[in-house]
């Protein structure tokens, strides 16, 4: 697959040429094309700050010789009142970026403080926070980068990178069991070394695993399994395979799952429930 750079600039380009169109009109209409200005990124609201490099890079892919100084770094706390950077480049490149600048800045700062709070409330335990495939789509690549930046770690990208066998396989393939052996016979065939995690419904279901899962399922997920049955479930795994707990887990419960010993929790809600943070890009005259 491409690289994350690649992927970037890709998603950049596009967006443009969806905001664009056959040109921003606004601008052209009343901005002398050769006009130079400086505009400053303005935070309105504390958070964690993300997309500060991003920002750069749409900037400089529009226009090279573009000025661009940082006051803050992605991942930082930020508060009311403070800039992040100022920019110094054409007027219509300023203008043609700065919807675009805003949007990603804005959603991936909204992405990383939720998650820093999920990360936050259980620092005193070796459980790690996931995120999921619960994403936009065409910006995926974003609202992960900024789960990670917030501190939490990104579970498979896509649908490529990693065999899930969930509750769906399961049963149309026959059973834990034979979704077990048939992605295991495919690997082996069709794509050595990707790695198979297992969804798990009930307590049967983890012992089935254990009994013929043994090298071939890298993760268990304990699904809508309560904390006493994580407990136990972490237990009986016993180190075989990786933990993940998933399902109804909120800021409210997270720090009881993390008690039970379980690896990984994964939370959708990082990025679909995240209400994007207030940014503005003003003009300095």
């Amino acid at each position: 697959m491409n690289s994350y750079d690649e992927m970037l600039q890709h998603l950049i380009i596009e967006a443009l040429n969806e905001d664009i169109g056959d040109g921003d009109h606004s601008t052209l209409s009343c901005i002398a094309p050769n006009a130079r200005g400086k505009a400053v990124l303005k935070i309105k609201q504390d958070g964690v700050l993300a997309g500060l490099s991003v920002a750069e890079k749409i900037f400089t892919l529009v226009e090279p010789s573009v000025t661009f100084t940082s006051y803050k770094k992605d991942g930082e706390l930020m508060v009311y009142g403070e800039k992040a950077f100022v920019v110094e480049a054409t007027v219509h490149t300023i203008l043609k970026c700065e919807r675009l600048v805003l949007n990603i800045m804005q959603r991936m700062s909204g992405i990383a403080t939720l998650t820093r709070q999920y990360a936050d409330t259980i620092k005193d335990y070796s459980t790690k926070i996931l995120d999921t495939r619960k994403t936009t789509p065409n910006f995926r690549l974003l609202e992960k980068e900024a789960v990670k930046i917030g501190g939490g770690t990104n579970h498979r990208y896509a649908l490529y990178d990693m065999i899930m066998l969930k509750d769906n396989h399961i049963d149309f393939a026959g059973g834990i069991e034979s979704a077990i052996n048939k992605a295991w016979d495919y690997v082996q065939t069709k794509k050595p070394g990707l790695k198979i995690e297992v969804e798990t419904r009930s307590l049967a279901d983890v012992k089935k695993v254990i009994q013929m899962g043994d090298g071939k399922v890298f993760r268990v997920m304990l699904d809508n399994f309560k904390p006493s049955e994580i407990t136990e479930a972490v237990g009986l795994i016993n180190k075989r395979f990786e933990t993940e707990a998933s399902g109804g887990i909120n800021l409210q419960n997270i720090v009881k799952y993390a008690k039970t010993g379980v690896d990984y929790i994964s939370v959708g809600a990082l990025i679909h429930q995240a209400k994007s943070l207030d940014l503005s890009l003003k003009a300095e005259i």
